[in-house]
């Protein structure tokens, strides 16, 4: 920023102090101004700006100055765009640059009372030239870049500051959509990469040499959740796969033990049958059972069963039946 300050605090302000302007474009000059302020009751209240001018390579643009644009007039110039107002901005845009633009433009504002005019005598100096090679400027020395960071492109020349909206940026020969003499890329990204060149919209002759830009793609971060949930599987594979092993090997060495099927009990064995007998009477008192040891080496041992669909029904004994409880014979 460039600043000119008058009494009482009153400035204007020019973005740049110079800029460059090609044949037939269009550049902007941004500006801005602070009312001197006045006394009133103790209280400081800026003056009331009544008239804008801007003029060219004159010091003062006062008087009969001839103007580019005069907010008194009618009979301005097209060629010359005033965006400003008259309560703080006094931006001027300039289409159709030509030769005669080479030249230092200023700006002028005049109150309703006199103390309260100024001009800023610092002014922008516009270059001109009729054809101009431009080139990209970058934020950073690094011709390499990671994603996430953030660039600016700037096209330029090289005798002095770019400062147009009619800049057209391409990437490996296709427009983009952006424009203005800065293209700013943030957060940067693997598709960020590749060759970019800026041009006037009006003049393709200007267009800039090819800049290369390579940008890295970052490295992933591992998936924490989904390594966790892996691990968690595998270990609760290998823990059932365990489980099944070990009930399966009990099974396989577990004895096998005794069968009881309605009140008897059996045990079998490949040669041999034990049983036992329990009547009514013994279960109400408690059952006994009675073991033989054997102490030979043939022992033979008979069985009888009874089935019994009611206990208090009285048992019916064939005529001609012998019941053994037990019969052993030693040799």
């Amino acid at each position: 920023m460039f600043l000119l300050a008058g009494a009482a605090a009153q400035m204007i302000q020019y973005q740049t102090a110079s800029t460059c302007a090609v044949t037939g474009s269009t550049v902007t000059l941004p500006c801005s101004f602070t009312p001197k302020k006045s006394s009133h009751n103790g209280i400081e209240v800026p003056v009331k700006i009544i008239r804008a001018r801007w003029c060219k390579n004159h010091p003062i643009c006062q008087g009969t100055t001839p103007s580019l644009y005069d907010s008194d007039s009618a009979n301005n110039e097209p060629q010359y765009r005033y965006l400003g107002d008259l309560e703080g901005k006094c931006t001027l845009q300039i289409r159709g640059v030509g030769v005669q633009d080479n030249a230092t433009f200023r700006f002028r504002m005049e109150a309703n009372h006199s103390e309260g005019h100024f001009t800023n005598q610092t002014g922008v100096v516009i270059t001109v030239f009729d054809l101009v090679k431009l080139r990209i400027n970058i934020s950073s020395s690094d011709r390499e870049f990671s994603s996430g960071q953030t660039v600016s492109l700037q096209c330029t020349t090289s005798s002095c500051t770019f400062n147009h909206l009619e800049v057209t940026w391409l990437k490996d020969g296709y427009a983009l959509s952006e424009n203005g003499s800065t293209l700013q890329l943030s957060p940067l990204t693997a598709k960020d990469s590749g060759n970019y060149t800026c041009a006037l919209r009006s003049n393709r002759g200007t267009q800039s040499e090819a800049f290369s830009l390579q940008v890295e793609a970052a490295e992933e971060a591992p998936d924490l959740p989904l390594i966790a949930g892996v691990v968690f599987g595998v270990l609760l594979l290998i823990t059932t796969l365990i489980l099944v092993i070990f009930i399966v090997k009990r099974k396989r060495t577990a004895p096998e033990g005794p069968n009881t099927v309605g009140g008897e009990m059996e045990m079998k064995n490949a040669d041999n049958i034990y049983s036992s007998i329990l009547m009514p009477h013994q279960e109400e008192a408690g059952s006994q059972r009675q073991q033989t040891s054997q102490e030979a080496e043939e022992t033979s041992y008979t069985s009888i069963k009874f089935k019994h669909n009611n206990w208090n029904r009285k048992a019916v004994q064939e005529p001609d039946q012998t019941i053994y409880s037990l019969v052993a014979t030693r040799g």
